[in-house]
């Protein structure tokens, strides 16, 4: 559906005078809606699991919340990504199996013309600067770097989440596409896009914070909008994001972008430069936390210190897999034999990344990834989580979510922050009556 780890939102809009323009709502219209007051709204978060022998770039596991659009409601599955913004939903898709919200269904459901304010002035941050499409709509083509592309109108709809309603929500009804990954495609309805710009989902609904965890041992969780006094509880870190004002052509300005300035295996910091981690003057070496990317990946010369010294301190653990060309996911190019049963993984050493006033550890069970079909004798093909971002050509450090895994992860629109704190989610779930 989309890749996960750098993400390219190109806009096309074209005119046409052949529709009516009060078939739209436009800025004035929208502005005049009412938003309701916000409470605390509590959403199991899951896990989807792909099974293939052949996995591509993007990612074989996605995060995904249930909630419902339009009036009646349609309920819909969507793919939580901190690292888009625009939320969208197959409309008029043909692909067998696929869900898909239909809008002729929906009394709520307005399209969005070229000549609306939004279409003008709320797509900032999309790469191109909106126009008009053949129909007088505002049109999106959103495109991804594994060649994946999803196209259709802007709209307003209500989207219902628990029992509270958010009417006038903007989303893209996407009516055609081309999915690198169908079998993940069809898992889904959409995506919600949850980053800082003015038309992500959070942005949006008005909430001032977030947060979210992800459980490892029964692929569940909870997303949370909103405060809680569980959080006051938990012994939360916290980092700053990154503020950029000038535009550069590398740097994503509206992620959640963190100042990485160190990585330890176990207890040892490595001897990495902190300019290494520092930006570029082209925004290039920016450290984006993006839950819609499985696996994390890291630049070359961080990445090179890091594999040398994990692979150091496994000697004796457990074998690195000597094919030179072997490459999983085409980033990852550390690989280990491990026996069928796995013994061995719980002795591995931790990682832990090094952020400004935060740490997030990353223990022994989600160091590794063991690679479906993939074994030499007796023995199973094991892959280091962390990949090489200089294979893929992403000029970026990528948090993913399999590495935020046991952490309670807040974000903080409101004090420009995210919060880390250590924690058993699957224990946070049930607390959450989820």
């Amino acid at each position: 559906m989309k890749n996960h780890c750098l993400k390219t939102i190109v806009t096309i809009l074209a005119l046409n005078l052949f529709i009516q323009i009060q078939l739209s709502l436009s800025l004035k219209e929208l502005m005049s809606i009412k938003k309701p007051t916000l409470p605390m709204l509590i959403l199991p978060l899951k896990t989807q699991k792909i099974q293939s022998n052949k996995l591509s770039f993007t990612h074989n596991v996605t995060l995904t919340v249930s909630l419902a659009v339009g009036a009646p409601p349609q309920n819909v599955t969507m793919v939580l990504d901190t690292g888009s913004e625009l939320s969208w939903l197959h409309c008029n898709t043909t692909n067998p199996g696929q869900p898909k919200f239909d809008p002729t269904r929906s009394n709520s459901y307005r399209p969005i013309s070229c000549s609306s304010s939004i279409c003008a002035s709320r797509t900032q941050d999309f790469s191109i600067p909106a126009s008009c499409d053949s129909r007088n709509l505002c049109h999106a083509v959103l495109s991804y770097a594994d060649m994946s592309s999803s196209e259709g109108n802007l709209a307003v709809d209500t989207f219902t989440i628990v029992e509270s309603n958010f009417s006038s929500t903007v989303f893209g009804c996407m009516d055609s596409g081309y999915s690198s990954n169908l079998d993940e495609d069809i898992k889904s309805t959409g995506l919600m896009g949850m980053n800082r710009g003015s038309l992500s989902f959070v942005s949006q609904m008005g909430f001032k914070n977030f947060s979210y965890c992800i459980s490892s041992s029964d692929f569940s969780g909870v997303l949370l909008f909103g405060g809680s006094n569980y959080t006051l509880s938990l012994p939360l870190n916290y980092t700053p994001l990154v503020q950029m004002s000038t535009p550069l052509p590398y740097f994503d300005r509206v992620a959640y972008t963190v100042h990485l300035e160190g990585i330890k295996v176990e207890n040892k910091l490595l001897q990495i430069p902190k300019s290494v981690f520092v930006p570029d003057h082209t925004g290039a070496g920016q450290t984006m936390v993006d839950s819609g990317t499985q696996f994390s990946f890291i630049l070359g010369p961080a990445y090179t210190a890091l594999r040398n010294e994990f692979v150091n301190q496994t000697k004796g653990i457990m074998r690195v897999l000597d094919e030179p060309d072997y490459v999983f996911q085409g980033a990852m190019d550390l690989c280990f034999l491990l026996p069928l049963n796995g013994s061995g993984i719980s002795l591995l050493p931790s990682v832990t990344l090094v952020f400004r006033g935060a740490e997030m550890r990353v223990r022994a069970e989600q160091l590794l990834f063991r690679v479906p079909g993939e074994t030499r004798g007796s023995d199973s093909v094991h892959c280091f989580t962390f990949g090489n971002s200089d294979l893929i050509a992403i000029e970026a450090y990528i948090i993913g979510h399999h590495h935020q895994q046991n952490q309670w992860m807040e974000f903080d629109l409101l004090r420009s922050r995210i919060g880390i704190a250590q924690a058993r989610c699957d224990v946070v779930g049930q607390r959450f009556n989820l």
